[in-house]
């Protein structure tokens, strides 16, 4: 259902407040019946529903209660004693799942200023690289499995990672223009055919930048050939292929065979990350071929 003034989703199913909340749907209807904490509407067949100011009433309490408030308090407090309370917790200490809640109402409300607002925020306590390892990676981790089970949709998924493509580049930026000090290898850095999700890659170049080392960003669904031409210009080549969706688990393994087969040789070696890296069979792994299974350790690697 949408609200004819925005023209953005306002009435949320119970699920959708578990997808967005993590607490789980049976939790809320005992809440909502012990201690009145939220008042759902009502669809004829007697199905519940929520509007915003619920489901950010939901938010802050979750907060409350990860900060050790038992719900039976936090139903005693006054509405307006509720975000003022979130608000000391966050001035004390920088809470990340607040910080998540917010990108994720922005993203709702397709809200350019609330996002700015809490990304500057972030940034006043932490680096860039900071705010994007501890935050935005576990966003989008949520906002996949929010787009999955349909509790937000394509545009607002793309509304929010286009925001978060800008800071990227911005920040990307100013360590490009450094001229690297380790020489010991070249990364290229890209996407195969058809596998368009770049958030994740567009994060390594900026740590592996940020370590001094150069880098070669092809973007998005580069075809074998051109990770080939990349050896006409550089020895020592490291690639770096993020895996989300593309290839298929299906189609991973020949893939795999085929970089092996046309792509690397003494001077080369790749390391595949991503969800699709997990169906790589032992047989295709060797000490040119690595699976690394977080952006964590692929950090650490470096």
């Amino acid at each position: 259902m949408l609200n004819n003034n925005e023209n953005v989703k306002s009435v949320f199913s119970i699920k959708d407040l578990e997808n967005l909340s993590g607490i789980k749907a049976h939790t809320i209807r005992i809440w909502e019946k012990r201690y009145n904490i939220l008042e759902p509407m009502r669809t004829e067949s007697n199905i519940r529903l929520y509007d915003l100011p619920s489901l950010q009433k939901l938010l802050n309490i979750t907060l409350l209660h990860d900060h050790g408030y038992k719900i039976s308090k936090i139903a005693s407090y006054n509405e307006n004693k509720i975000p003022l309370l979130v608000q000391e917790i966050i001035s004390e200490k920088s809470s990340k799942s607040h910080a998540i809640s917010a990108f994720k109402m922005a993203m709702i409300n397709f809200d350019q200023a609330l996002f700015f607002k809490t990304y500057d925020d972030l940034l006043s306590k932490k680096t860039f690289g900071e705010v994007f390892f501890e935050v935005v990676i576990p966003l989008m981790n949520e906002i996949g499995f929010l787009w999955q089970s349909g509790t937000v949709t394509p545009a607002q998924e793309h509304f929010i990672s286009y925001l978060i493509k800008q800071k990227l580049l911005i920040n990307t930026e100013k360590v490009q223009v450094l001229a690297p000090i380790r020489k010991d290898r070249v990364f290229v850095l890209y996407l195969p055919d058809n596998e368009i999700h770049e958030l994740g890659l567009m994060y390594l170049n900026y740590e592996i930048l940020s370590r001094g080392y150069k880098t070669i960003y092809l973007g998005e669904s580069v075809p074998i050939d051109s990770l080939k031409d990349m050896k006409k210009y550089f020895d020592n080549i490291t690639y770096i292929s993020y895996v989300t969706v593309q290839p298929t688990k299906d189609d991973i393994n020949n893939y795999v065979e085929q970089i092996s087969r046309e792509v690397l040789d003494e001077n080369s070696n790749i390391w595949f990350v991503g969800r699709m890296a997990e169906y790589i069979e032992d047989k295709n792994l060797s000490p040119k071929i690595t699976i690394i299974n977080s952006i964590a350790n692929l950090i650490f690697e470096l």
